[in-house]
């Protein structure tokens, strides 16, 4: 494999990085409107520095070829004092992410990219997840799990515990405090470990 296609797999893998970290503040300025919205974060491999690894992109695999960490989606946690409004709060991400695409921001992040999952303020405890579907139910085989949709837009995943580590990025990685405003923006967070 040549040297100009690793630079360019490269080039690209931190690009879609970019542009997750760039969904990451469009969405969290629409959420931010919303009054029961206690706290917002980037969470998972987007709001980390990324690494080098073997890809699964079988001509880099099959040759050993180590390329930049692929963030296949963007990870949030949302802290809510209320569940009553998940379908205007999931509504408000999709909007607001075509928005920002059709008035040329740069990027094209679709909502059903963007895995928000829901915690109790002060308790950190995992609620859910904010369902990605435009309706609730649905009428899919997610929505047939059991407890979900029992509370409108909550989705239930099967089997699914939070990890111990799910909430580490948000130490460093919180972009929004009711109270204090916008922290900072995910653009700015560490894009490479140089390590």
């Amino acid at each position: 494999m040549r040297r100009s296609e690793i630079d360019s797999q490269n080039r690209y893998l931190l690009k879609l990085q970019h542009d997750y970290r760039l969904a990451a503040d469009i969405v969290a300025r629409a959420w931010a409107g919303f009054p029961e919205v206690q706290a917002i974060s980037v969470i998972g491999s987007v709001a980390k520095p990324l690494w080098k690894e073997v890809p699964r992109f079988r001509g880099f695999r099959s040759s050993g070829i180590e390329v930049w960490h692929e963030c296949s989606d963007l990870d949030m946690a949302l802290w809510l004092d209320t569940q009553e409004r998940l379908t205007e709060l999931s509504k408000a991400c999709a909007r607001s992410l075509r928005e920002a695409f059709e008035s040329g921001a740069g990027m094209s992040v679709p909502g059903n990219k963007v895995d928000t999952f829901l915690f109790e303020p002060g308790s950190d405890r995992c609620l859910g997840r904010l369902c990605r579907f435009n309706e609730c139910p649905k009428g899919k085989l997610d929505c047939l799990t059991p407890g979900c949709g029992a509370i409108p837009f909550n989705k239930t995943i099967p089997g699914f515990t939070p990890g111990a580590d799910l909430l580490a990025p948000a130490r460093y990685a919180m972009l929004y405090k009711r109270g204090v405003g916008v922290l900072r923006s995910a653009l700015d967070l560490p894009t490479v470990d140089e390590d």
